[in-house]
């Protein structure tokens, strides 16, 4: 296989799994009160939105490669 190809197979699976998920969750944990040997956290859950057009555009790119990297 050439690199295009294999770039183009990344950018098809990651299109796929943006558009799949639309975001990227994680959980942090911050501070609430810290007062001598008492300590107090809370987690929290933020996601970072991926927009549908990302994901379009990756998949469009990766399906171009692999085809433009198989016609040479």
């Amino acid at each position: 296989m050439k690199t295009p190809s294999i770039i183009g197979i990344i950018l098809i699976a990651l299109g796929i799994v943006s558009l799949a998920y639309q975001g990227i969750s994680y959980t942090k944990r911050e501070k609430i009160i810290d007062i001598g040997p008492i300590q107090a956290t809370a987690e929290k859950k933020e996601t970072i939105p991926l927009p549908p057009i990302i994901g379009a555009l990756a998949l469009i790119g990766g399906i171009s490669l692999v085809v433009t990297g198989r016609s040479r």
